[in-house]
């Protein structure tokens, strides 16, 4: 059974197919060894700090300590990241990026990997991300290095951040964020 199969853009357990040869989860999906031989995984990045140290039997490990903090730095490892998913693609192996739900940290180290080998812009990126995964919502923190990284990258950007009174905010979330009450 694929992870297609059994696994709903909104199911926090599960991981979800970005690519032929990348998937984006929580721990839980990291944690289902099975799960990831079944679809041919042979490296997980962990993008968590608070993370368990994860070992496979035949699976290669990567593990990034990141807060899920709009203050960290999580620009600095763009290209580490991008780079090793792609090593793997060429390898012809299969990533799984997780964090520990799956929302914000992997997610956001996917979208810098999709635009850096895939040339996506950051809005059809997180678009391509968001359809097969709803829960993704990178913090806002992520977001401003995001859109600096599109700008690295492409010396444009498709998405902004914007002032909102939740502070600054992508602009893609505009409409959803004037309709909260504060």
């Amino acid at each position: 059974m694929s992870a297609s199969k059994h696994c709903s853009p909104l199911d926090l357990g599960n991981m979800a197919k970005i690519t032929d040869y990348l998937y984006l989860g929580g721990l839980a999906a990291a944690k289902k060894e099975d799960l990831l031989k079944e679809n041919g995984i042979t490296c997980v990045i962990s993008a968590a700090l608070e993370s368990p140290e994860l070992t496979y039997e035949s699976i290669t490990c990567t593990r990034i300590k990141l807060e899920d903090n709009p203050t960290c730095n999580i620009g600095i490892y763009f290209d580490l990241v991008a780079d090793k998913i792609e090593k793997v693609r060429r390898e012809r192996g299969k990533v799984l990026v997780h964090c520990i739900a799956g929302i914000s940290r992997s997610a956001t180290l996917v979208l810098a990997y999709l635009m850096k080998y895939q040339k996506m812009r950051l809005f059809d990126a997180h678009a391509h991300v968001h359809k097969k995964r709803r829960l993704v919502r990178p913090n806002n923190g992520f977001w401003k290095y995001l859109v600096e990284y599109e700008n690295k990258l492409f010396q444009k950007n498709t998405i902004n951040m914007v002032e909102s009174k939740f502070g600054l905010i992508p602009n893609i979330y505009e409409d959803e964020m004037k309709n909260l009450v504060w």
